[in-house]
């Protein structure tokens, strides 16, 4: 379980570049540099402006501004946001732990039920049962979060009135909290599911043709046999891309169902940050979901020279 060494540099060398990037947009960008980390509309006088100049370091050259960017960077401090008034750290951090609370049960729920559902309707992909759950699973795929969402909300919380309509707690218990998450990660598991399924199906269904499963069918190995020693491990792999992705943008990705279902999560944070032109937010909030599509494969690099070493060898 491990990266090798031209892996590890190239990681940490998008990550130098992402970040560096990080840097250098709000300074190339037209007009004040400070309105540019501030905000557009944010508004101040001639010595406030002043007075935050040198507060920011910008009044010293650009390579000194450089070192100081990367020392705030090792501590994590992303600047302050005036428009919320707070630390941008405390304020995204805030907001990430209620959509990792949403999107993490719903990536790993989706993962194991469509990884599982695809399989076996791969290896039974000519069964009437398998062609009308891969119908099923499309009509879910094909339709938008926000559909589903307001679906789902009209049916189950206005009709007949099982499930809160917005927010993430009312009182605060651990049981309240998971009634008003029910929901949102039922809709989201079952959109993500979908994905997972069609992809699974697809590989396994390439999969089965293969000789290996010829071979392994001439052993007298039955079809869960070999589809669980053999095809389930080689057919996971593509799926294994995906959820990187879904895990990298875990904080933006559930921006829709926060939105009907009013929750103030990240993708909220992120939606109201680009109408008010929250740059500190936006800033910070880039790096962060960076780091996290870099972190996402070099886990996935890993789990990859586990399944098959012949990845993780660079062969």
């Amino acid at each position: 379980m491990k990266i090798n060494s031209k892996k590890l540099i190239r990681y940490l060398l998008a990550i130098f570049v992402i970040f560096s990037l990080n840097f250098i947009i709000p300074r190339a960008m037209p007009g004040d540099p400070l309105t540019n980390l501030l905000g557009e509309d944010f508004h101040m006088t001639e010595e406030t402006l002043q007075e935050l100049t040198e507060q920011m370091g910008l009044d010293k050259p650009l390579h000194l501004q450089y070192i100081d960017y990367w020392g705030n960077v090792f501590r994590f401090d992303f600047g302050y946001t005036y428009h919320l008034k707070g630390p941008v750290t405390s304020v995204i951090f805030s907001r990430m732990k209620w959509t990792l609370l949403l999107v993490l049960p719903s990536i790993i729920l989706s993962s194991i039920i469509g990884s599982l559902l695809g399989a076996f309707s791969g290896i039974k992909s000519s069964k009437k049962v398998s062609k009308m759950l891969t119908l099923t699973e499309l009509g879910f795929y094909s339709t938008p979060t926000f559909f589903l969402s307001l679906i789902f909300l009209y049916i189950f919380s206005f009709k007949f009135g099982l499930f809160p309509t917005k927010g993430f707690y009312t009182t605060g218990s651990l049981f309240d909290i998971l009634h008003h998450f029910f929901l949102p990660i039922t809709i989201m598991t079952l959109f993500l599911n979908s994905r997972n399924y069609m992809i699974m199906r697809g590989s396994v269904i390439q999969e089965k043709s293969k000789l290996y499963v010829v071979y392994a069918k001439a052993k007298g190995l039955s079809e869960n046999q070999i589809l669980f020693r053999h095809i389930f491990k080689n057919s996971s792999l593509p799926l294994l891309t995906i959820l990187a992705l879904d895990f990298g943008f875990i904080l933006t990705g559930a921006l829709l169902i926060e939105i009907v279902f009013s929750m103030n999560g990240m993708g909220t944070l992120i939606y109201d940050a680009l109408l008010s032109r929250d740059y500190p937010i936006l800033y910070g909030a880039f790096m962060i979901i960076s780091l996290m599509v870099v972190l996402a494969n070099a886990f996935v690099d890993i789990l990859y020279g586990i399944i098959d070493p012949r990845i993780g060898d660079g062969t």
